[in-house]
C-alpha cells in the first residue's frame, strides 16, 4: 500500500474512537428480549468496527465506531482492479467473535493485519492488539479477508485473496493478544497458481479447517474487454478455453486441511466442491457434521457432510431462478437458529433468495424472497446487471431478525423473517459507500 494511503501508527490506548451515543438501559442487554449487538467493518482506509444495538422489534442503532488500528481497501477492489466496487476481497468471515463472546477479531485487508478486540458485558469494544499477518501489502492494498479461531487451541485462521500464502497462523493469548506465526499454506495447485480462496471454517471437533474458492484466475489477471465487462474465460495450457471461476469444471475447488494437535495445519486435500465457484461454507447449529455450500457461478445451494477422518460428500446442487442471467453470484448464507431456513444473497441480483432445509435436503422456499434493493448504478455484476452489491448477512439468536450489507446502496438493511421464507423490510441505516464487509453479533 503506498505511504500516503496507509493509517498513521497509533497506541491501543488511542485507538477507540469515542461514542457518539451512550448506551441505554435496553441496550446493555443482550438475548431475544432485549435486543443486542451488531458489529460490521467499514474496510475504510483507516478502518473501523461499527458496534449497532440490535431491538426486540428489529431496529438498529450505532453505538459506536472503534479504530482497528489497521488500514483497509477502502473503496478499491484488488480482486479485479476496479477504484471503487463493493465485495472488495471476495470474501467472508472478516470480523467474528469468540464461542464465549470475549473477543472479536477483525481483517485489515489493506495493510493485511488483523484486529482483536475484547468484547464488555455491554457489548462495547476496547481494542487489545494488531498485529500483521505476515503477508506483506504489494501495491494498493493486501488482501487479509477470513478469519477462522479454535478455542480449544488458541489459534487464528488468517485467509488472504492472493497467495501463495493464502493462510497464515497466529497465537491468542488469555488475554486477547496476538502473535503471528511463520507457518504458511496454500490452496495453489500445480496448475493453478492464482487461486482465490473465499473463507476459512473450522469444523466443531477441531480437526479441520475448510477452505472455500471463488477463482481458479482472478479478474486482476484474467482482466476486461475494451467495454469493461470481465474477461471469464481463457486459454488453458491445452489451448482450450475454460473458465476463471474455480471447481468448473476441475473438480478440486474445496479444500481440507487437518488441524494438528499444535495448531498446524496439514498438508492440504482437494476435493470436489459440487458446483462452479463453492464460495460460502456454513454449517448447521445442531448438525455439526453437516455443512451448506453457496455456489457463485453454480448458482444454487447443496448439503455437504464431513466424516472423523476428514472425507466429504456433497449433494446435489439445488439452483435457484437464473432468468436474470448467470451467474448469479450466490455467495453469502445464513442458516436460521433451527436448521430449517437457509437465506442466500444474490450478489448480482441484489436480492435474498430462501431456501427450505428438510433434512438431508434443500429446496426453493421463496426467490426472491425480499424486493431488489437498488444502487447508485455505477456497479454492474458479473451477470451484467446493476446491482447493489449485497454481501455479509446475519441472522439474530432467536432467528426474528436478518441484517443484509447493500455496500452499493450505503444501506444495511434489517429484515423480519417470515415462516413463508419471505423477508419484510423493517430497518435500515446508512453506512459507508462500497466498502463494509463483515457481520458478526450476539
Amino acid at each position: 500500500m503506498p505511504k500516503e494511503m496507509r493509517p498513521r501508527e497509533m497506541r491501543p490506548k488511542e485507538m477507540n474512537v469515542p461514542k457518539e451515543m451512550g448506551m441505554s438501559k435496553e441496550m446493555k442487554m443482550s438475548g431475544p428480549n432485549g435486543g443486542g449487538h451488531l458489529y460490521m467493518q467499514t474496510n475504510e482506509i483507516q478502518n473501523c468496527v461499527m458496534h449497532y444495538h440490535w431491538s426486540a422489534s428489529g431496529t438498529i442503532t450505532e453505538v459506536e465506531r472503534c479504530a482497528t488500528g489497521g488500514g483497509g481497501s477502502g473503496t478499491f477492489k484488488p480482486i479485479s482492479g476496479q477504484e471503487s466496487a463493493p465485495n472488495a476481497f471476495e470474501g467472508a468471515g472478516s470480523v467474528i467473535l469468540t464461542p464465549d463472546r470475549r473477543f472479536l477479531f477483525a481483517t485489515n485487508g489493506g495493510d493485511n493485519s488483523v484486529s482483536s478486540f475484547r468484547v464488555g458485558e455491554d457489548g462495547g469494544l476496547t481494542l487489545v492488539d494488531c498485529k500483521p499477518t505476515g503477508n506483506a501489502a504489494e501495491g494498493k492494498s493486501g488482501t487479509a479477508k477470513s478469519v477462522a479461531y479454535d478455542p480449544s487451541r488458541g489459534m487464528l485462521y488468517v485467509v488472504h485473496s492472493f497467495g501463495p500464502d493464502h493462510i497464515r497462523l497466529m497465537s491468542v493469548s488469555g488475554e486477547g493478544k496476538l502473535t503471528p506465526r511463520m507457518e504458511r499454506y496454500t490452496v495453489n495447485t500445480e496448475d493453478k497458481p492464482h487461486r482465490v480462496p473465499t473463507m476459512g471454517v473450522i469444523t466443531s471437533d477441531g480437526k479441520y479447517l475448510l477452505v472455500g474458492t471463488t477463482f481458479d484466475v482472478p479478474i486482476a489477471i484474467s482482466g476486461k474487454y475494451p467495454d469493461g465487462s470481465p474477461i471469464l474465460w481463457v486459454t488453458g495450457e491445452d489451448g482450450k478455453l475454460r473458465s476463471v471461476a474455480s471447481n468448473a469444471p476441475d473438480p478440486d475447488g474445496l479444500i481440507v486441511f487437518r488441524i494438528n494437535p499444535d495448531g498446524t495445519l496439514g498438508a492440504p486435500a482437494f476435493h470436489d466442491g459440487g458446483g462452479g465457484s463453492p464460495f460460502y461454507i456454513a454449517f448447521l447449529n445442531n448438525r455439526p457434521d453437516t455443512f451448506i455450500l453457496g455456489y457463485a457461478v453454480g448458482d444454487g445451494v447443496g448439503i455437504g457432510h464431513i466424516d472423523e477422518d476428514g472425507r466429504l460428500g456433497i449433494g446435489p446442487l439445488v439452483p435457484l431462478d437464473t432468468s436474470a442471467g448467470k451467474p448469479a453470484e450466490l455467495c453469502w448464507l445464513s442458516v436460521s437458529p433451527d436448521d430449517r431456513m437457509l437465506y442466500a444473497t444474490n450478489f448480482g441480483y441484489s436480492n435474498i433468495t430462501t431456501f427450505h432445509i428438510n433434512g438431508a435436503e434443500l429446496s426453493v422456499a421463496c426467490d426472491p424472497a425480499c424486493p431488489k434493493v437498488p444502487g447508485d448504478g455505477t456497479h454492474r455484476a458479473l451477470c451484467g446487471d446493476v446491482s447493489s452489491g449485497p454481501s455479509d448477512s446475519w441472522i439474530t439468536p432467536d432467528g426474528c431478525y436478518l441484517y443484509q450489507i447493500y455496500g452499493n446502496a450505503s444501506k444495511l438493511v434489517g429484515y423480519a423473517t417470515k415462516p413463508d421464507g419471505s423477508l419484510e423490510e423493517i430497518a435500515s441505516v446508512k453506512i459507508p459507500y462500497n466498502s463494509p464487509q463483515g457481520l458478526a453479533g450476539f
